[in-house]
């Protein structure tokens, strides 16, 4: 079930809000109304709108600072209203992020058009700059290559570049026996005449960090007398 989009409606005119939110909730949209700047703020952590209707006009925390304050953590539609019809208001808005400015009284058929407008033109923004990160999970480790992260069992574990680099081509490359002077040449991206004792000494340091007994290891097995095997 695809889950409705949200917003923040902000006016001390709780008619006038309530009418809102009539019309926004006809078109499938979640609104939750507040009527001071203070409760905005509030509602703005923990509701995660993904739309804001912002009167400038109000009660503890006016309009003008909320949009600043939003603005620093996130980037969503903005469409100021406001009774004052000066010009400077509306540059001022503008200025500091609004998306869209409305002068009451306002057609609420209107405001709704331009929230479907910002709405659709928002998600396109972030549908195209969004990329998906390159996961590897495998029985409990789960590992970001975009990020270059590792978590073990749901918690984060820190790695050397190296040790990253050699956790992840073995995940990568699952069953597959491979020896130290191949995963020498493979990470260190050198030929085996170097000190491929370092493969041994990282292997040990990596299943300090994924197993739960490194005795008896469950992802990185000992092949004696060839290698290494990531086991699935």
């Amino acid at each position: 079930m695809v889950s409705k989009q949200k917003i923040l409606i902000v006016d001390d005119d709780n008619n006038i809000a309530e009418l809102i939110a009539l019309y926004l909730t006809k078109e499938c949209f979640e609104t939750k109304i507040v009527n001071d700047g203070e409760e905005a703020l509030k509602e703005f952590a923990s509701f995660h709108p993904d739309l804001i209707i912002l009167d400038l006009m109000l009660p503890e925390v006016d309009g003008f600072d909320i949009c600043r304050q939003v603005r620093q953590e996130k980037n969503i539609p903005i469409i100021m209203v406001s009774a004052k019809k000066d010009d400077i208001d509306k540059i001022r808005g503008l200025g500091l992020g609004a998306d869209d400015y409305m002068t009451k009284p306002f057609s609420p058929s209107e405001l709704v058009a331009r929230v479907k407008a910002h709405m659709d033109r928002y998600n396109r923004l972030i549908g195209s700059n969004v990329q998906k990160n390159d996961i590897v999970e495998i029985r409990g480790i789960k590992i970001d290559k975009t990020a270059r992260r590792v978590w073990v069992n749901g918690e984060e574990t820190t790695f050397t570049s190296k040790e990253y680099d050699l956790l992840t081509f073995l995940a990568e490359n699952p069953n597959r026996v491979f020896t130290k002077e191949e995963l020498f040449r493979e990470i260190w991206d050198m030929e085996s005449v170097g000190d491929i004792a370092t493969v041994t000494v990282h292997i040990k340091k990596i299943r300090e960090k994924i197993e739960f007994n490194t005795a008896k290891p469950q992802y990185i097995e000992t092949i004696w007398g060839v290698g290494y095997r990531f086991k699935v």
